[in-house]
């Protein structure tokens, strides 16, 4: 299904082999926090999505679990920015924003941490409302 979300928004999106139920369990086990369904559906599809221009629209499990990692540990980021603690990162827009479930309270929706500003904002309504949107642009700036 998630392929083809992807595929109708943008036919080029580059796919790669989908993730094992078993690592699955074991990104949920380092974060310490359950998967959004819709974003472990799709990554039962495929590790991660390539949008337009090599953008990683959805990244793959590890990088999705490295990223979080650090965005909640690293405390040279208290000094820069309002806590991270409330979103959980799986993609970006090549240009330095990240995108973000909302981890509290749980929520489908999608924002936008823009890094130049640290401002937080919504800009879809779900998964596949976001892959629908950002791959069909393609720019960086597609939610502005």
């Amino acid at each position: 299904m998630w392929r083809e979300v992807a595929g109708q928004a943008f036919p080029a999106a580059g796919f790669t082999p989908p993730v094992d139920t078993a690592v699955l369990a074991e990104a949920e086990r380092r974060l310490g926090w359950r998967l959004p369904a819709e974003l472990a559906g799709l990554l039962r599809e495929t590790d991660g999505i390539v949008g337009q221009y090599g953008v990683d629209t959805v990244w793959p499990v590890e990088q999705i679990v490295d990223r979080n990692r650090r965005f909640w540990s690293d405390s040279s980021f208290a000094d820069l920015y309002m806590p991270f603690d409330a979103l959980f990162f799986f993609g970006d827009n090549g240009g330095g924003d990240q995108f973000a479930f909302v981890r509290t309270p749980r929520r489908a929706d999608i924002f936008v941490w823009e890094h130049e500003d640290d401002s937080r904002r919504w800009v879809a309504r779900d998964l596949h409302d976001y892959l629908g949107r950002s791959l069909a642009d393609g720019g960086d700036d597609w939610y502005r």
